[in-house]
């Protein structure tokens, strides 16, 4: 992938991942967030294998990438995954798609300091603009209000996922981004089962029929935003990919307006906060 493509893939991510939060927020009315989390990760390691069967195998990967993309697995693909779908069914999609669009902000610190990555002026300018309008919006995306408290759950997850952004990014030095993803989300499916099965937690293996066609194609949407950010990463920066892939809140807005009618309200606040993520991703991909 030439590097001009990038900035397509990382936004096509997020709106593949919108799609996904529509799906997850309808499927949570009937079924909790670890059987979200299950079936999700399910669905991504079935379709994960079938994708490495069809680009030539496995190939042969280090020790180190594969222990990189593990530990992705587990801090990412299961701890963000987790507090994001239990902040979606407490604060709802679009709060809880803004507060998590705050890992950008982990990400691009962390890759200044560990990847020493160059970041220009349009680059940080645009990723606190993007944040902020994303903020705006989390502010007028429901008609009532939630509690500071509550915003820590989507907060994790966004700490998880501005990490996870990094490893990812060192993991593809040592191996593809199919296979890479291949061993992010198997062992994270492995590692979330045996979470389950000693806490207790057996019930979330079984699901009611009217949420699993949204788990299912949740599923399908999530895994693969999660590869195509890896894809991206493959051949751009984090300090680019990670901000471009994170403005799926204005998609979540759109599609809720279809999709959500009577959850998301349409109002200043949210017309001002789509102004400001669409400037945030002018200077990310114009200006840098």
């Amino acid at each position: 992938m030439t590097p001009a493509a990038v900035p397509v893939v990382a936004l096509t991510s997020a709106l593949v991942s919108a799609s996904a939060t529509i799906l997850l927020r309808r499927g949570l009315r009937y079924d909790g967030p670890y059987t979200a989390v299950w079936i999700n990760l399910a669905v991504g390691t079935v379709l994960v294998w079938l994708a490495v069967a069809l680009t030539g195998g496995f190939g042969r990967p280090s020790a180190h990438g594969i222990a990189v993309f593990a530990l992705a697995g587990l801090i990412g693909t299961v701890g963000g995954r987790i507090f994001r779908f239990k902040g979606i069914d407490l604060v709802g999609a679009a709060i809880a798609a803004a507060v998590v669009n705050l890992s950008p902000l982990v990400s691009s610190a962390l890759a200044i300091v560990v990847l020493g990555e160059h970041v220009t002026l349009p680059i940080l300018v645009g990723t606190f603009v993007i944040v902020g309008g994303t903020t705006l919006l989390s502010s007028g995306g429901r008609s009532g209000g939630v509690r500071p408290r509550q915003l820590l759950v989507p907060l994790v997850s966004a700490v998880c996922f501005g990490i996870v952004a990094v490893l990812r990014k060192i993991g593809l030095a040592d191996m593809g981004a199919v296979a890479g993803f291949a061993v992010n989300v198997s062992a994270a499916f492995v590692a979330f089962t045996a979470f389950l099965l000693v806490a207790g937690q057996g019930a979330a293996f079984a699901s009611r029929r009217e949420s699993i066609p949204y788990f299912v194609a949740a599923g399908v949407a999530e895994n693969l935003s999660v590869l195509l950010v890896i894809v991206a990463l493959s051949a751009g920066s984090v300090s680019v990919v990670a901000p471009l892939s994170s403005v799926s809140p204005i998609f979540v807005l759109i599609l809720s307006f279809f999709f959500l009618r009577g959850i998301e309200l349409l109002n200043a606040r949210i017309v001002i906060g789509t102004i400001l993520i669409v400037a945030g991703v002018y200077l990310l991909t114009a200006l840098r």
